[in-house]
């Protein structure tokens, strides 16, 4: 199982990419430098998975200019990426890449298979430039995820990378206070 500051596992997959409407590999060592958003959903050609990425596509810019990608993955293969691509309003919108994982391989290292459906949960992944795993999120997959969330999850992981011994506390925003935890209590709570 995937642990909370160790190295995210590394896939090689086919995906989707519809910033150039191409099928192409991708592997999360191409994003070295840059943040990671995996965002795991059921499948293509369904009800709140729309709704979900819609609202993504909405924000991408905001998450590029936070020098961040936004990697969608399902079971589905990046033929069935495309053609919901091409026949849905809200799903052209998408330019990032929509990940296959057809034969499941990325979705049982990351945890998030239903084996007896052949299908993801709804689950995020926030990983830093190194390819350290900072948060991870699964839920059920009735319930639909915000970006506004998810945008100031990954501004609190992106703070405290970059301020050492600072933490952001609940409904953190950039430009709020932090805390700074007292060594006089480590070990100690």
């Amino acid at each position: 199982m995937i642990k909370i500051n160790e190295k995210a596992p590394i896939f090689n997959q086919d995906v989707y990419d519809g910033a150039t409407d191409e099928i192409k590999k991708l592997s999360l060592e191409d994003y070295k430098g840059k943040w990671v958003i995996l965002f795991f959903y059921p499948a293509d050609f369904t009800f709140v998975c729309p709704t979900e990425l819609g609202d993504l596509a909405d924000n991408y810019e905001k998450f590029k200019e936070l020098n961040t990608e936004v990697i969608s993955i399902s079971t589905d293969t990046a033929f069935v990426h495309k053609a919901w691509h091409d026949n849905s309003e809200t799903i052209k919108k998408i330019k990032f890449p929509m990940l296959a994982d057809p034969t499941r391989k990325v979705c049982t290292e990351y945890g998030t298979l239903i084996e007896h459906e052949g299908l993801s949960l709804r689950a995020t992944a926030i990983i830093d430039p190194e390819g350290i795993l900072k948060a991870f999120e699964i839920q059920d997959n009735s319930i639909g995820r915000s970006s506004e969330e998810l945008i100031r999850k990954l501004q609190a992981a992106q703070f405290v990378n970059k301020n050492p011994g600072n933490v952001c506390p609940m409904n953190w925003k950039p430009g709020k206070e932090t805390l700074k935890p007292s060594t006089d209590l480590v070990g100690k709570i």
